[in-house]
């Protein structure tokens, strides 16, 4: 019969990582999406980038 292991708790120093790549992630992919120019009219430049990756991606912005 084979003993059943029990879960180890995750350290910290592995999840700091994802603690921080997530809610980065998830702020890049909404000015990508439904920002619509909102934020990034700051500049032409971020502006253009964020459109161009609505049509990149299939998101409609017109």
């Amino acid at each position: 019969m084979r003993e059943l292991s029990v879960a180890q708790p995750i350290p910290l120093s592995h999840l700091a990582r994802w603690l921080v790549a997530v809610p980065l992630l998830l702020l890049v992919a909404y000015l990508v999406t439904f920002d619509q120019g909102v934020v990034s009219q700051a500049g032409d430049y971020l502006h253009e980038l964020m459109h161009d990756g609505r049509h990149l991606l299939g998101v409609p912005c017109h």
